[in-house]
């Protein structure tokens, strides 16, 4: 039996065969399956990110299933880890994706970006540069809100 992971994102988007196609060529998403209405319309899929699986759907409003699109933005942030963030980054920003925050080095270790995709979701693209204690980012949280260098 495949193990399941216990936490899925399932996002919803205006053109699922395009985010797919995005997907892939940006974060190296790979396609495990589709379920496909005869007008195209795309019902469910799943891609594999790293080791992750990310749902996704076409917008189904008599269901409730809107993209940000139509909501008007999110609230909600996927974060990602990859080996080089500059170079994803980089990639997204050369398929349609828009920056929200430049790459850069973060007090809590990593060296992160963030970006809009064509679709309306947000992402937060991270390499892992220093593994930092809790104890060690809250001085340097601290640090920072006081003004000081971290």
């Amino acid at each position: 039996m495949v193990k399941t992971p216990s936490l899925m994102p399932f996002i919803v988007t205006r053109n699922a065969a395009q985010a797919i196609d995005f997907y892939s060529k940006s974060f190296g998403a790979v396609e495990a399956f589709r379920l496909t209405q005869p007008d195209g319309k795309i019902g469910h899929a799943e891609l594999k990110i790293g080791d992750y699986t990310v749902m996704l759907a076409d917008e189904y409003p008599d269901f409730g299933a809107v993209s940000p699109i139509t909501l008007g933005g999110t609230p909600v942030t996927l974060h990602m880890y990859v080996t080089d963030v500059d170079a994803v980054f980089q990639t997204a920003i050369d398929h349609g994706a828009t920056e929200l925050r430049k790459v850069q080095d973060q007090f809590y270790g990593d060296r992160v970006g963030w970006l809009l995709d064509p679709f309306g979701h947000k992402w937060s693209i991270a390499t892992r540069k220093e593994e930092v204690s809790p104890q060690e980012m809250q001085r340097r949280w601290t640090q920072a809100m006081e003004g000081g260098a971290g």
